[in-house]
């Protein structure tokens, strides 16, 4: 299936572009389609705000389209920054910024109540008006510096995931390895967004085949 990447986060559009094309699917992005769209994301959760990407991207695309709505949440913090992630800091994608803050706002909690998860909603939005949406989840903690490394982007350096992938599957985080630090395969094989997709991927069959 050829498929419009519905965002214009280089990161995101990485990840969604290796594993959708490992599925298969032929990946173009609104940019290569000439496409400077970035719909207002007015939902309270992160399907709705998938929903409103994916519906607006396919119809000024015609392509069947997939759009991820993600982001963090920190149980010290309630739950966020959220849906509000990449603008957590007062303006949209600052990463360096996003990062400051909350490390500012996790200066004070301790070890062992550092506790999050990234979320991901990936919504699959065919021309006809149908739509798919899936949630992923992976759950760690938020680390006390960036741990930066060759990958990553957005709250990579501060997330610290309980697991990571192997070629066997999945195994424990023991080094305490930030998602930034992870390699791309070990990173797809536990993120949100690649469990997200995982289960897209398996529900696709039977939503295409539904009249």
């Amino acid at each position: 299936m050829k498929i419009c990447a519905a965002t214009g986060n280089p990161g995101k559009l990485a990840e969604l572009r290796r594993i959708l094309e490992a599925g298969g699917h032929e990946v173009v992005s609104q940019k290569e389609l000439g496409l400077d769209l970035e719909p207002d994301e007015t939902g309270t959760t992160f399907a709705e705000n998938a929903k409103i990407k994916a519906e607006a991207l396919c119809r000024a695309s015609g392509l069947p389209t997939v759009a991820d709505d993600s982001g963090l949440c920190v149980e010290a913090l309630d739950g966020a920054p959220g849906v509000y992630s990449a603008r957590f800091c007062g303006h949209h994608g600052d990463d360096e910024a996003n990062n400051d803050k909350l490390l500012a706002e996790m200066a004070g909690v301790p070890a062992g109540k550092r506790g999050a998860k990234f979320v991901s909603a990936v919504c699959l939005m065919l021309p006809d008006g149908r739509n798919l949406t899936c949630l992923g989840e992976c759950p760690g903690n938020v680390a006390f510096e960036r741990l930066a490394g060759d990958y990553g982007f957005g709250y990579d350096p501060l997330f610290i995931p309980d697991e990571c992938g192997t070629p066997e599957g999945k195994r424990p985080n023991a080094e305490g390895r930030s998602y930034a630090q992870l390699t791309p395969g070990e990173k797809d094989a536990i993120s949100h967004r690649g469990r997200a997709l995982e289960q897209l991927e398996a529900q696709l069959p039977g939503f295409l085949a539904a009249e």
